[in-house]
């Protein structure tokens, strides 16, 4: 493996719902959300990587008052390979860091749902982030 991952944490969290009307329509109308997940990088240090992966709640439609739900969890890589290519490091930081960490992250979000009185919440146990690199490189 040309990866160690060396910590993780939750870097933010947003979890707002802005009134007992949206929590009570919120329950009929979580079926207009849908789940997106972005992946961002930077690098801190010779060979260490920030991977920011965030999964958020975002309206299909803009006729409700809506939540507003993101959570952003970091990942910190050491790259054991110093002449990793570009494609290589994309692949870590696309693919193999965000496989590893999303059920961790999953299981967050989905606890702070369970516990805001939200038990129908339905967010994929599984994503294939090879099949979404993928589609990212034809774009």
């Amino acid at each position: 493996m040309s990866y160690k991952i060396i910590g993780r944490y939750i870097k933010e969290l947003n979890f707002n719902i802005p009134n007992a009307k949206t929590f009570f329509l919120l329950s009929k109308s979580i079926a207009n959300y849908k789940i997106n997940i972005d992946i961002k990088s930077s690098q801190t240090k010779q060979n260490i990587i920030e991977v920011l992966t965030s999964l958020s709640l975002i309206p299909t439609k803009n006729d409700f008052e809506s939540i507003n739900t993101k959570i952003i969890y970091s990942t910190v890589v050491e790259l054991r390979d110093k002449e990793l290519s570009k494609e290589e490091m994309e692949k870590i930081i696309l693919i193999e860091v965000p496989s590893k960490i999303y059920p961790e992250l999953r299981k967050i979000f989905i606890f702070l749902f369970e516990n805001s009185g939200f038990k129908d919440v339905k967010i994929a146990e599984n994503v294939n982030f090879e099949k979404l690199y993928k589609m990212r490189k034809v774009q």
